[in-house]
């Protein structure tokens, strides 16, 4: 008897080709928006001076052999951080690694799942601190027609001018604050409105010719000095229990995906300092504490190590970090900017 495919040729992984979701770490954008602030300790306070004492002038005429005008500034000394400690870790046992093939290298990808895990984190941190009601002086709700005081029409609607509505608020929070926002973020379904909206390509089809429209361009136009957009994604759906190791613990059994970004629809225009400092006035700042047994500047770290009972290796990562709104009248924040 002839032999068959099956006799001949037996189905093995391609070396050249591996299939993971793993998002670039570009697309996570915690530490692109706001200063980080390196801190040897996991809570403590951090000060904050008055803005009306150093916005005020008290300058005055001096005759001779006179003293000069006397006065000063106040500090509070109440406001602090806490980092908290949050890991993840995944497990590689001695059997599966035995019998792993090309491409897989388990450590590596281990690695990798971890890290990502961790820059996902962030990234969700990052929004419900800084991205939700409430957090900012300067907040505008979209709403899809007749926008009356404190919203604005929203950007995918006939009509609205989001660059006009922008530079309101920039000049707004400049002249409420001496300090000017520099930094726009954006989720990625605003941004995908913005880079077809009249209003952006209308200032720039002069200038720029056939160019690809990009966040930079949006920058110029606002006179900025980043535009950031968010393009991570969370995975909110439950997992399924029986696809894990005994190790590790999942919530949920029904393995459903319900996959979105992470970053809402909406916009906030900021001021980041250049130079990040506690004595520096900044829309946010992430305290990170980096005198955590060895962690880097975000306050990671990713360790391995042995686990004999389970007969296993475990790759672990750690975090310690808290994002601050440090002065709340540093940016203005446009919710739901498109319907």
């Amino acid at each position: 008897m002839n032999p068959t495919k099956g006799d001949v040729h037996v189905n093995r992984p391609l070396t050249n080709i591996s299939i993971a979701y793993a998002q670039d770490q570009a697309m996570y954008i915690a530490d692109r928006v706001f200063g980080n602030l390196p801190v040897n300790k996991q809570s403590d306070r951090y000060f904050f001076y008055d803005k009306g004492d150093w916005l005020r002038n008290q300058v005055t005429l001096r005759a001779p052999a006179t003293e000069s005008s006397g006065s000063g500034f106040r500090i509070d000394n109440t406001p602090t951080y806490y980092a908290p400690v949050e890991a993840v870790h995944k497990d590689i046992d001695d059997q599966l690694r035995a019998n792993q093939d090309d491409p897989i290298q388990l450590d590596r990808d281990a690695t990798q799942w971890v890290t990502q895990q961790m820059l996902q984190k962030r990234d969700m941190r990052l929004v419900s601190q800084y991205v939700s009601a409430s957090t900012w002086k300067n907040e505008l709700d979209g709403t899809s027609s007749s926008p009356t005081t404190g919203e604005f029409l929203q950007w995918n609607e006939s009509g609205s001018a989001p660059i006009v509505d922008m530079r309101g608020e920039i000049v707004k929070v400049a002249g409420g604050t001496g300090f000017r926002p520099n930094v726009l973020m954006l989720g990625a379904q605003v941004w995908a409105t913005l880079s077809d909206h009249e209003d952006f390509l209308d200032r720039i089809k002069y200038t720029q010719g056939p160019a690809i429209v990009t966040p930079d361009l949006l920058a110029q136009v606002l006179e900025l000095d980043d535009v950031v957009v968010s393009w991570a994604v969370e995975n909110t759906g439950e997992a399924d229990v029986d696809n894990y190791g005994e190790s590790e613990t999942q919530s949920g059994a029904s393995g459903d995906d319900d996959i979105d970004f992470i970053f809402p629809d909406d916009a906030l225009l900021l001021y980041r300092n250049r130079t990040p400092s506690i004595l520096q006035p900044s829309a946010g700042y992430i305290f990170s504490w980096t005198g955590y047994l060895g962690a880097s500047q975000q306050g990671h770290r990713i360790k391995q190590f042995r686990m004999e009972n389970l007969a296993s290796d475990r790759i672990e990562g750690e975090m310690a970090f808290d994002p601050k709104v440090v002065c709340a009248d540093l940016a203005a924040h446009f919710r739901s900017a498109i319907g």
